[in-house]
């Protein structure tokens, strides 16, 4: 995964609400990447609209293509939507944006599971444990661990 540059990570509520939006940029503004989170649920919804309701596979990968920046997709069985946005680079390997996004799944998950977590989906992220989570996900210089709970 040494080719893989990240530019940001959001995660959107089931809802469409943003829970969460990172800027790893910095070259583009916040404004941008929450612009390009918000166009992505569109694309994410007629994928999943497509498919059914039984999507075998939860990975929706590249949904599109902007400027200098590729977009890739994942939802969650819950449909909270996972949107990681990239710097045109060599051709991506869909088995490491899989493992890519199973990492920011498991600390969506670590984060849900603490009992003080409100899941009402209206409100963002603001535990220092998960944007530490992110932030070492998206700056992950090459291959790495899953994120550990521990």
């Amino acid at each position: 995964m040494s080719n893989i540059k990240i530019q940001s990570i959001a995660i959107i509520g089931k809802q469409n609400n943003p829970l969460y939006i990172k800027n790893f940029s910095l070259s583009h503004p916040d404004l941008k990447y929450h612009y390009i989170a918000h166009t992505s649920c569109d694309v994410i919804e007629e994928r999943v609209g497509a498919v059914g309701s039984e999507a075998a596979d939860t990975y929706l990968g590249l949904l599109y293509a902007m400027e200098d920046l590729d977009v890739y997709g994942y939802i969650t069985n819950t449909r909270v939507k996972f949107v990681v946005v990239l710097s045109v680079t060599d051709a991506i390997k869909n088995t490491d944006m899989k493992n890519l996004f199973k990492r920011i799944h498991n600390a969506y998950i670590n984060q849900v599971c603490n009992p003080f977590y409100n899941l009402d989906g209206k409100r963002s992220i603001v535990s220092k444990r998960f944007v530490a989570a992110i932030d070492a996900i998206g700056n992950m210089p090459s291959d790495g661990d899953d994120y550990d709970s521990s």
